[in-house]
């Protein structure tokens, strides 16, 4: 049964931009998850870990949870399994030896050189039937929710 309580607030969750999103980004990411999970034994995670670091190499762990927006103990959590499994490199920055960063080894490279088009063919198949004027209107909507939510964070007065 569908029904409010009285007095309540309502919030129509199939009408709300943030679990839409929510629910598509975990439906997609467990679809393209069960190739890599299956193949690899990597978590999503570590796949966004290693996918940042394959196009990024030689960022700190801070550096990569940020590009990803993910969670920092995630990110260490999943950076110490890769580091420990071989598929990661840590160095330290040659300017500023307090700081470490990381890498994809050749054993790390292997899988991403084999995920890699794996993705992007799941990626093309997910955009099939969409032309090409609204895959382009709706990665330039992305990029504008995420330039408002970047400088609504920026605006914020909690921010630092």
């Amino acid at each position: 049964m569908n029904q409010l309580r009285p007095g309540h607030a309502e919030l129509d969750l199939e009408h709300f931009l943030p679990y839409r999103l929510s629910v598509l980004s975990n439906r997609l990411s467990s679809m393209i998850a069960r190739i890599y999970t299956e193949r690899f034994a990597l978590s999503i995670t570590e796949w966004r870990v290693m996918a940042v670091l394959g196009r990024y190499p030689d960022l700190s762990a801070n550096e990569v949870a940020q590009r990803t927006a993910m969670d920092k103990v995630a990110v260490s959590r999943a950076v110490a399994r890769l580091l420990d499994a071989g598929r990661l490199m840590r160095e330290i920055h040659g300017d500023d030896r307090r700081r470490s960063v990381l890498r994809l080894s050749e054993g790390g490279y292997k899988i991403y050189d084999e995920v890699a088009p794996m993705a992007l063919a799941f990626e093309r198949r997910v955009l099939d039937g969409i032309d090409e004027n609204e895959r382009a209107l709706l990665f330039r909507l992305l990029d504008r929710l995420d330039e408002l939510e970047l400088r609504a964070e920026l605006e914020s007065p909690d921010s630092p």
